[in-house]
């Protein structure tokens, strides 16, 4: 894999570390604004293909908008309206938590997450962070009469469809598909496919599967991330963007005329991924009075400080 350098980590003016990775920038019309690395080398973009997979849902007869659906499209924190919504989504399918196969976890929220443990309550599927995409799943299965117990084989007509709408929104096939975090595959594409596939998504026409997840992501950015979450910040620093971010360091974004970006950081560091997001939504002119862009709040979110005894002695600083 060709990886760039996309950041740097200055201690008291001395570099003491890299993180490398891939990035990109797309101009309206799909043209290649800026790149880090070997962008069109497959990726898996994890959580951030959830956007494609609601599409696929919804594309396969899903009844959602709204809140519910970003919470499909979700890696949510946990916290209990986003555990009810979980439970809502299931009911009106006919069905109860019982039904998640995603991995049992406590929830992301750090408040929610203290009390739960504090309690001694056990992990569940309910509170990890995936179960709206796996309650949505059910919901397809049940309204097209498909299996329920096997939602999470690659060969089953639910993952079929959503593989085949991940290819046609990032307009390449997929290389590689993998078991993610919460049981369900995932499926690689590269930097630039993920890119082109919010830009698709961000795009489209009223009305469209496309359309209909873009407009629950922009109007409900809690109940696709959480109370304290980036991707939720970001969302409402930047009017009409979609975005979401993904384990091992990858995210991806889109505005409603096409531009759009996508990063991922090859050790999977957190502490670079924002920044580099951030710095490519820039590049393309995101800038503070831009469409109602808030600039401080993207600010505080780009800077990443080194500390040293308890203070600020140096930044993790954008390369590129």
């Amino acid at each position: 894999m060709n990886y760039g350098l996309l950041a740097r980590v200055v201690r008291s003016g001395f570099v003491e570390g890299e993180h490398r990775g891939t990035a990109v920038a797309l101009d309206p019309a799909g043209a290649v604004v800026a790149a880090v690395g070997d962008v069109t080398a497959p990726i898996f973009p994890r959580s951030s293909n959830k956007p494609m997979q609601a599409v696929a849902m919804l594309r396969a007869g899903l009844r959602l908008d709204g809140h519910l659906l970003a919470l499909a499209a979700s890696s949510h924190s946990g916290e209990r309206y986003h555990q009810d919504g979980v439970a809502r989504v299931l009911g009106a399918a006919g069905l109860t938590v019982d039904a998640l196969r995603n991995t049992p976890d406590l929830p992301l929220d750090d408040v929610d997450r203290l009390a739960w443990q504090v309690a001694g309550r056990a992990p569940t599927a309910q509170a990890q962070n995936c179960s709206g995409k796996h309650a949505a799943m059910l919901a397809t299965c049940v309204e097209n009469d498909w299996p329920l117990d096997t939602y999470l084989d690659p060969a089953h007509p639910l993952q079929t469809a959503i593989a085949a709408t991940v290819a046609d929104l990032a307009g390449e096939v997929v290389a590689a598909t993998g078991v993610d975090g919460c049981g369900a595959p995932v499926l690689a594409i590269s930097t630039v496919g993920l890119a082109r596939a919010f830009a698709r998504v961000s795009t489209a026409p009223a009305g469209t599967p496309e359309a209909r997840v873009a407009a629950a992501v922009r109007t409900h950015p809690e109940w696709l991330g959480g109370t304290g979450r980036d991707v939720t910040a970001v969302l409402r620093a930047v009017p009409g963007l979609v975005a979401k971010d993904g384990a091992e360091a990858v995210y991806a974004a889109a505005l409603p005329d096409g531009r759009a970006v996508a990063v991922k950081v090859a050790d999977g560091s957190d502490r670079a991924r924002v920044q580099t997001l951030v710095a490519l939504l820039r590049r393309l002119g995101v800038e503070e009075g831009a469409d109602g862009v808030d600039g401080a709040a993207l600010d505080a979110l780009a800077h990443v400080p080194v500390l040293g005894h308890g203070r600020e002695v140096g930044l993790v600083e954008v390369a590129f």
